[in-house]
């Protein structure tokens, strides 16, 4: 089977860049695909994979901005050719699911969601600070750029949601029906320690959809530790609201990172995520998790058993749920055998059976996306 892996970007860290390596390690060999690569800011085994960028690589300042290329990701990608491979797996949350492949080829996408600032845009603008000027200006080009995504669909023939919020986004706006598989956790690195400390935590890239001012606030008024490992371009503004009792560790080491989350006493996960491989980390660390009641935590926190859910997108919520908790008990080992549900190694096997099923599928008669949806939704 000769395949293709297809990445939107590769020059930030995040949960794709997890599933990426999960999805390198389950086909070694494979070429990667992607729009722009800068080596320097990824780490650094990724220079042994073979990596093949588009002509947006050499645009620029693209590397460090890419953000201000938008309009140029649909164009880059309808030039990438993958014709030659039986099947391309594209790992999407922005327009790599749009290269063009021949009538023999099978494109399966993992979707960790469809494009977020294209299909919200006026919540994504509104938490980024864009001027109203700027919005208005940009209407027209989300316009086409909704159309050409939509239309990029069509070239999948079997969508993968990461979670049922994204399964459910996915029939939403492209009218597809998907296969459900929860993103990979390398629940290994992370075991329960002794008893925990006196601290409340949050790991999280420090941008404005993330949240964290939500936790900074609820926090500021129950004055209890709050830890918050990690950086991004909202980290000045979150330091400046921030009381005495809110610590920044900036960005955290690998090393370093299971011992924090065993020590915790909760995980605080405010934002509305597609799924969140975070919480499910702290779980495998034997912490409980509190969670906004949407998005990906409803597929992971089970409230009462692994966690507890806020209801409201306020300080005040997410400060209620804070002090339910001091009342409750949470068995270590419970959460942690529920976190081992989404094992890495699970993600890399049923992944690999599902690719080999696809790429069979039509040499035996078989409908791809109907065939495939019904099998692995009955398959436990």
């Amino acid at each position: 089977m000769r395949l293709a892996l297809v990445h939107d970007w590769m020059n930030q860290i995040g949960g794709a860049e997890a599933v990426l390596e999960a999805l390198v390690e389950a086909f070694p060999g494979a070429p990667i695909y992607t729009s722009l690569y800068a080596p320097d800011r990824m780490p650094a085994h990724w220079r042994t994979w073979d990596i093949r960028v588009t002509w947006l690589d050499r645009m620029p300042f693209a590397r460090r901005w890419h953000q201000a290329y938008l309009p140029l990701y649909p164009l880059a990608f309808d030039a990438l050719n993958l014709s030659a491979y039986d099947v391309v797996l594209s790992n999407k949350s922005g327009f790599c699911h749009g290269v063009v492949t021949g009538p023999d080829t099978v494109h399966v996408c993992y979707c960790l969601t469809p494009t977020r600032y294209v299909w919200a845009y006026e919540d994504y603008v509104a938490r980024e600070g864009l001027p109203s000027p700027l919005r208005r200006l940009m209407r027209p080009l989300i316009t086409w750029l909704r159309m050409w995504d939509r239309l990029a669909a069509d070239r999948v023939d079997l969508f993968i949601a990461i979670s049922t919020e994204v399964a459910r986004r996915i029939r939403k706006f492209y009218r597809r029906p998907s296969l459900l598989l929860h993103p990979p956790v390398d629940v290994a690195r992370f075991q329960p320690a002794g008893r925990p400390e006196d601290y409340f935590l949050i790991v999280s890239r420090l941008v404005p959809y993330k949240r964290i001012d939500l936790a900074i606030q609820a926090f500021n008024r129950l004055g209890l530790p709050l830890v918050i490992a990690g950086d991004g371009r909202d980290r000045a503004r979150l330091e400046a609201m921030a009381g005495p009792n809110i610590t920044f560790l900036g960005r955290v080491s690998d090393e370093r990172l299971p011992d924090l989350y065993a020590r915790c006493r909760a995980f605080i996960f405010p934002g509305h995520e597609d799924f969140g491989i975070a919480p499910v980390e702290a779980m495998a660390a034997g912490r409980p998790v509190i969670a906004f009641a949407a998005g990906g935590a409803l597929d992971t926190v089970v409230e009462g058993v692994t966690g507890l859910f806020f209801r409201e997108p306020t300080p005040e919520s997410l400060a209620e749920a804070v002090q339910r908790l001091s009342a409750l008990s949470f068995n270590p080992a419970v959460i942690r055998r529920h976190a081992e549900r989404f094992d890495r190694r699970r993600f890399q096997e049923k992944i690999k059976k599902i690719i080999e099923e696809v790429w069979e599928a039509p040499r035996r008669g078989l409908e791809i996306e109907g065939t495939l949806i019904a099998r692995w939704t009955s398959t436990p």
